[in-house]
């Protein structure tokens, strides 16, 4: 797949981006090699080959879901300018 020059400008106005007349032939030819990668990518048959969810054979260790920290949800209360059942009190900013 190939992408013409006046394209290339096209997607930069679109995205509000000023390109001169060499900027525009450079991102044309970056793109059409990115196409010509997907392209490849593409043609390569992938059917036998299984999803992973990983590149490397890793195990993840695993811990045991529990509490290790102290509840300290009084003392950071106490420096707050207002605080009622537990929850912080913060002005209104929207009527």
């Amino acid at each position: 797949m190939s992408i013409s020059l006046n394209e290339v400008k096209r997607i930069a106005s679109l995205a509000r981006i000023a390109v001169s007349d060499v900027e525009a032939e450079a991102a044309r030819a970056q793109l059409d090699g990115i196409f010509g990668l997907i392209e490849e990518m593409q043609a390569v048959d992938a059917g036998d080959i299984e999803p992973m969810s990983h590149a490397q054979e890793i195990v993840l260790r695993l811990r045991n879901d529990a509490v290790t920290e102290v509840d300290q949800h009084e003392a950071f209360q106490k420096g707050a300018p207002e605080v009622e059942a537990g929850l912080y009190l913060v002005p209104q900013v929207i009527e």
